[in-house]
């Protein structure tokens, strides 16, 4: 390809548009609309898998996009009346599909490839130590997508040179990708689609877990169908002859011949833990994930001092470690607690905002009464748990009066519901020493069987 050619395509034709509306939305989505994707352990700029995935969720809307402005791009032509001039020209058909096919490659994968960059820098420049190439092809699959289905618009309005075909080719890719679009419901994605026909779209769920990834099998999958989706559209750009743009279906009906073997059937095999980011990184008895693993430092002494309590306050009976949950549930499902372990979740805004001796009394309260329903940024903060948590705390460290946990909110519930707090640990405190670590020891028994804790630290229970 000529690169003087290349560089008047790119200046006097609408090849640079798909590459920057791509950018341009994405970033002004990104930037200006403070959304999910900024907050957790799951942002688009936490990880660099979940930059990567975030960054793949808008496809659905963008790829539609690319192949409606791909498909304006292959009118050119026909619109200046020049398609027979051109069919008598030396040059061979297929160089001159090289031209635009290629401006528009370009760009998109530029514009795509900049966005990347914007998220990747974030990550590089944040908390996170961990650095996994893995994220890699997530983001490369995405680029072939948009390529290729600007590729693809462009040879279809070259077979089909109406001022409808645009507007339809969008309407119908749109249609496509809602009707294969999944919803992250429970422990993994759902949707109305059998799951191979589903991951044909480049769109994913939203990541909601950081230890998510895609399997090889999906990358593999996509990549073979988009390939063939690329490979049709070029045909059907440079064929000059029927029988040349039937022969050019080929290579996609191939490419989703050959998906469908490869992609799963299962959700569960689509959507994998990243064992490597999974694993356990310890300090003794306090462990972390090594996605998280910058937070072992701080996390450590702080954990161990925890410990210590515990074992004052609970015995025999108090847990010996301090880890990171790992396991996957759905939104709104219970947490697999365990009487061995402290876990935790950095998710949890009272773990992940606590710093110093803040940290250590989070840590106290989660090992005395750990909470059944989680507390992430999907899930609401759980404030129920909380006053019994700051109960159990404050008992723990021997605090004179109750210590909350955060800061009470100003509304008539919140407060009704700290002085019934207030109410408990006055009832508490003022029994004596071996009846309060009792009513502790129930609280705790009682929070590990997502049970209610507050009627055994008033004595209701047992009455």
């Amino acid at each position: 390809m000529n690169g003087r050619l290349l560089r008047i395509e790119l200046k006097r034709s609408i090849a640079p548009w798909p590459g920057l509306v791509v950018l341009g939305a994405s970033l002004a989505i990104f930037f200006l609309v403070n959304g999910i994707w900024w907050q957790g352990t799951a942002g688009w700029t936490a990880q660099w898998t979940t930059m990567a995935m975030w960054t793949r969720y808008w496809l659905p809307y963008w790829w539609p996009l690319a192949v409606g402005l791909g498909a304006v791009y292959g009118l050119r032509d026909s619109r200046s009346r020049m398609t027979e001039l051109l069919t008598t020209a030396p040059l061979p058909a297929w160089r001159r599909a090289a031209l635009p096919a290629g401006a528009t490659a370009i760009t998109l994968a530029s514009g795509f490839g900049l966005l990347v960059v914007v998220g990747g820098v974030q990550v590089a420049l944040g908390p996170t130590t961990y650095l996994s190439l893995g994220w890699l092809p997530i983001s490369l699959v995405a680029a072939l997508a948009l390529v290729a289905g600007a590729v693809f618009g462009m040879g279809v309005a070259r077979t089909l040179p109406s001022v409808l075909t645009p507007p339809a080719l969008v309407v119908l890719f749109l249609a496509a990708v809602m009707f294969l679009r999944q919803t992250m419901d429970g422990q993994l994605p759902s949707g109305i689609a059998p799951n191979r026909l589903a991951l044909l779209s480049p769109g994913l769920v939203q990541p909601r877990e950081m230890l998510l990834t895609l399997s090889g099998s999906v990358d593999l999958g996509q990549t073979l169908w988009l390939l063939g989706l690329l490979a049709t559209g070029f045909a059907l750009l440079a064929a000059a002859t029927r029988r040349a743009r039937l022969l050019a279906v080929a290579p996609v009906l191939a490419g989703v011949a050959l998906a469908l073997l490869i992609l799963p059937a299962e959700p569960r095999d689509s959507y994998v833990v990243d064992k490597a980011a999974a694993t356990l990184v310890c300090d003794g008895p306090v462990c972390v994930t090594q996605a998280n693993r910058s937070h072992l430092s701080e996390l450590a002494p702080r954990g161990k001092d925890a410990l210590r309590v515990l074992h004052d306050a609970l015995g025999d009976q108090a847990p010996t470690s301090v880890r990171e949950e790992t396991a996957l549930r759905g939104l709104s499902d219970e947490r697999q607690l365990s009487g061995d372990a402290v876990l935790i979740n950095f998710e949890d805004p009272l773990i992940s905002r606590a710093t110093g001796e803040d940290l250590t009394r989070a840590l106290v309260a989660q090992g005395l009464a750990p909470n059944c329903h989680p507390r992430t940024v999907w899930e609401g903060d759980g404030v129920l748990d909380i006053p019994v948590q700051s109960i159990a705390a404050s008992w723990a460290l021997g605090d004179h009066q109750l210590v909350p946990l955060q800061k009470p909110d100003t509304d008539q519930y919140s407060q009704r519901t700290w002085a019934n707090a207030d109410a408990a640990w006055q009832k508490l405190t003022a029994l004596p020493a071996a009846e309060q670590r009792s009513r502790i020891a129930q609280a705790h028994a009682a929070a590990l069987s997502c049970q209610n804790e507050l009627p055994a630290l008033t004595g209701e229970a047992s009455s």
